[in-house]
């Protein structure tokens, strides 16, 4: 009888590996981080090879030290993966080895390939038809800059010896040794390829990009057997597969249209189920696919925050200011306040709701007086603030404001930063037991395609909230603090042009 779902959860800058078990316990976990390449400003890459190279290695130490020894696959139920969405891998079909490095989802290299998009008219069609925006964050402007910028790339994808897709796609190539070529639906949503009513690679932008359809995975549903692996000794079926931040949707069990969670990672992703309607804003968020179960397709709207918990990261690594991101919280609490300092952490330009490609990070407001505790506050204090802009954009475009918000995600752990995310929005933030959801709910979705969980209301009972944060700001400092925040977004916005 299996006893486990081992969930692969790839991230940005690192790889992971959790086991669960039937109460959706995390029995084991394991992670391994990975290098990130900057080759020019704005540039952001990474080896795929050593992603699954490290993917693969926690895995198999999550596997050789599980809760009672040694975990061996006849006990796993099947296989899940969540992945980093947008980021691309061209390979070749044969050796299955990468043509060049993965262009990650923060690289603003094809940002001049969007303007001329915009300046050629054919950004609405992008928008009506894949829900997104023309901006560098997807993956379609980055398989056309690699057919266009690695030498011999359109030749051969041509010729049908390439295959190229985003993480998900190679792990699934990886994981059965090239049998299968596959994606989700959700994973499909994020490419600006892909038409959300048709439910398949979209042939006029195809053409537009210059993209053989023959490159791209087949598009499948998030909750099926997609293929097996016997690299762990004995087949087990994938069956789970979807972009990290509709795994978190489902992984907060938000089964219900107008449900919303935020995730605090690399980056912050707010997401809002709408049900089988396909959403439109007019406020700069995104229409996407949530997953596909069952026959019936399940959508969302989202806005996409580039960089937060990489802020806490860059402070650790470039700055110094701390050894690690716990300690951020301690800091944030030793000054009352930050001292009228905003910081603005466009590292990579700004997503929803400016989708500003030329924003750059900023800092305003420093004095005399500002020391290191006041900057680490107020790089806490901005994952919150744009947080704030995200959902201000979403109840404006739904007509629908939460009234409480779900959160997951390593930043989640921060209580100051949950407390101040509370005050700043003026609801309740609650923080379940696990804030592994997003692996959790790449899990969820494997277990239900195997039988390992029966339906949603078999998970229902193990939804367990640890805190709940209750505002306690005065509505008048809320609004004037934001304000501030909103006066430095200006100031960042358009720097690098």
């Amino acid at each position: 009888m299996p006893k486990y779902v081992l969930a692969l959860d790839q991230g940005t800058t690192s790889s992971r590996a959790i086991l669960f078990d039937r109460e959706g316990n995390v029995c084991a976990s394991a992670s391994q981080e990975f290098k990130q390449y900057y080759p020019q400003p704005g540039w952001v890459e990474h080896d795929a090879e050593e992603i699954w190279q490290s993917q693969r290695a926690v895995a198999e130490k999550v596997m050789a030290e599980g809760p009672e020894g040694r975990v061996g696959p006849e006990t796993l139920a099947a296989i899940a993966i969540t992945n980093q969405r947008e980021t691309v891998v061209l390979w070749d079909r044969a050796t299955g080895k990468p043509l060049n490095h993965a262009i990650v989802w923060q690289c603003r290299r094809t940002a001049p390939m969007c303007d001329r998009i915009r300046q050629e008219g054919f950004h609405p069609t992008l928008r009506e038809k894949t829900g997104l925006v023309t901006d560098a964050y997807f993956s379609g402007t980055k398989i056309a800059w690699l057919l266009e910028n690695v030498p011999g790339a359109r030749e051969r994808a041509a010729r049908g010896e390439l295959a190229c897709g985003t993480i998900d796609a190679w792990l699934i190539w990886n994981l059965t040794r090239g049998r299968t070529h596959a994606t989700d639906v959700s994973n499909a949503s994020r490419t600006l390829l892909f038409n959300l009513r048709s439910l398949n690679w979209d042939e006029e932008i195809l053409r537009y990009f210059r993209i053989p359809a023959s490159l791209l995975p087949e598009v499948r549903s998030s909750s099926e057997v997609l293929g097996d692996t016997d690299l762990f000794g004995a087949s087990v079926p994938i069956a789970g597969v979807a972009g990290d931040q509709q795994a978190s949707l489902f992984g907060h069990q938000c089964f219900r249209r107008g449900a919303v969670k935020n995730t605090y990672g690399t980056g912050c992703f707010l997401l809002m189920n709408t049900g089988a309607e396909i959403p439109h804003s007019q406020s700069g968020l995104l229409a996407t696919i949530a997953w596909g179960r069952q026959g019936k397709t399940v959508y969302a709207l989202e806005g996409s925050v580039f960089i937060a918990g990489a802020a806490l990261q860059w402070l650790r690594d470039e700055m110094k200011l701390i050894q690690d991101a716990a300690e951020s919280e301690a800091m944030a609490r030793a000054v009352p306040d930050t001292g009228g300092v905003y910081f603005v952490p466009a590292f990579v330009g700004l997503g929803a709701p400016h989708w500003d490609a030329y924003a750059r990070g900023t800092m305003v407001g420093i004095t005399r007086g500002t020391n290191r505790h006041h900057v680490v506050r107020a790089a806490l204090e901005a994952i919150a603030y744009q947080t704030r802009a995200v959902v201000d954009a979403m109840a404006e475009d739904s007509g629908l404001r939460p009234e409480v918000l779900r959160v997951d995600g390593g930043a989640a752990r921060n209580d100051f930063l949950c407390q101040f995310q509370a005050d700043i929005l003026g609801i309740p933030v609650d923080r379940p037991a696990t804030t592994e959801s997003t692996a959790l709910g790449a899990a969820y979705l494997a277990g239900l395609a195997t039988g390992f969980w029966n339906d949603e209301q078999d998970l229902s009972r193990q939804l367990r909230i640890a805190r709940r944060f209750e505002p306690a700001m005065e509505a008048g400092r809320r609004e004037e603090l934001y304000a501030g925040f909103e006066r430095a977004v200006e100031r960042a916005k358009g720097w690098a042009v």
